[in-house]
């Protein structure tokens, strides 16, 4: 399985973490396993919750989560915000 390595960063933990994902994967399933390690990550300062969603961290989209991370063009390097 080939994964991206991206930077997610966690506004309400004030700190960004390096994080591989599957280009495979749904983002509904990215979202749900990355906000649970990220929320452990941070000492419980993120608590995701179900309206939990990842989005550029530049342009600010909010990505499909019906769509995989290949579908969605998230590559090497690619900058995300968990909010």
């Amino acid at each position: 399985m080939d994964k991206v390595l991206v930077e997610v960063s966690v506004p309400a933990a004030r700190r960004s973490f390096d994080v591989f994902i599957p280009q495979t994967s749904k983002m509904s399933e990215v979202v749900s396993l990355v906000s649970k390690s990220l929320s452990e990550l941070s000492g419980g300062k993120f608590k995701p919750d179900s309206s939990t969603i990842l989005c550029d961290a530049e342009s600010g989209k909010i990505f499909n989560i019906n769509l995989s991370v290949y579908e969605l063009e998230i590559k090497n390097g690619s900058k995300l915000m968990l909010i």
